[in-house]
């Protein structure tokens, strides 16, 4: 691969310990290598970085959920596989594979990254993750990727979403990205009931740790809570965000 020679190998010990995360021998190594290479790494000249196997391993990721959706759900429509191509390839999603596969750990990153936390960051274990997805890709075609990604993603995050990747349920979706990080989970309190008893609106607040992150109204307490879960992430996902 060109420019290969320009990065520091990594130690053999440490390269054979990820090829056992990950579940792949590589025959080019270097592909690896590159894989975990975050541009802020200052050993590095002429982007010998891994943006562009993050960009190759995006659209490999959409292909392969794509056909496995396809194929393990015939009777979904468009509508539903959108949904499950979008939950299963979120950066949420990649992230805590990253985080089951500790690939942090594994990051080759500059000081100004190591400084701010980068080995924990979303969108860099994201990144990450869709670049070894990339090397594989690379180093043993389209099948050796799908196997990757049925370990590392496809299994964990249907068995989490047991209730169907398909449907919108705000409310898991935080409650994942919570027991992810360690967090307590949240409190559902319903604020104020109005309206006469067949068109009631309920008003639904979203607790953490003694602080209200989000409210909002639906006709229902499950329509109520499930807004206010999502605008409840959204609110976190920004605070984290880099």
């Amino acid at each position: 691969m060109a420019n290969s020679a320009q990065l520091d190998p990594v130690n053999k010990d440490e390269r054979g310990d990820l090829e056992a995360i990950v579940g792949h021998h590589f025959a080019a190594p270097e592909l690896l290598e590159r894989a975990v290479t975050h541009r802020s790494f200052r050993q590095l000249s002429n982007g010998a970085d891994n943006e562009r196997l993050e960009f190759l391993g995006d659209r490999v990721l959409g292909l392969i959920v794509s056909e496995y959706l396809c194929q393990s759900n015939p009777d979904w429509d468009a509508g539903q596989l959108s949904k499950g191509l979008a939950r299963l390839v979120s950066a949420t999603s990649l992230h805590a594979a990253a985080q089951r596969l500790k690939l942090g750990t594994h990051l080759r990153l500059g000081a100004g990254e190591e400084k701010t936390g980068g080995r924990d960051k979303r969108r860099l274990l994201a990144d990450v993750f869709e670049a070894i997805l990339g090397a594989i890709y690379l180093d043993a075609g389209l099948p050796a990727a799908a196997a990757f990604l049925q370990r590392a993603l496809l299994a964990p995050a249907l068995a989490a979403h047991a209730h169907g990747v398909e449907r919108t349920d705000h409310k898991s979706a935080l409650q994942e990205w919570l027991q992810q990080r360690g967090r307590a989970p949240v409190e559902y309190r319903v604020h104020r009931e109005s309206g006469p008893d067949h068109q009631k609106i309920f008003e639904v607040e979203v607790w953490h740790s003694s602080a209200r992150l989000a409210a909002s109204e639906g006709r229902s307490k499950k329509e109520a809570e499930q807004e206010a879960a999502r605008l409840a992430l959204t609110l976190l996902e920004s605070r984290t965000a880099e």
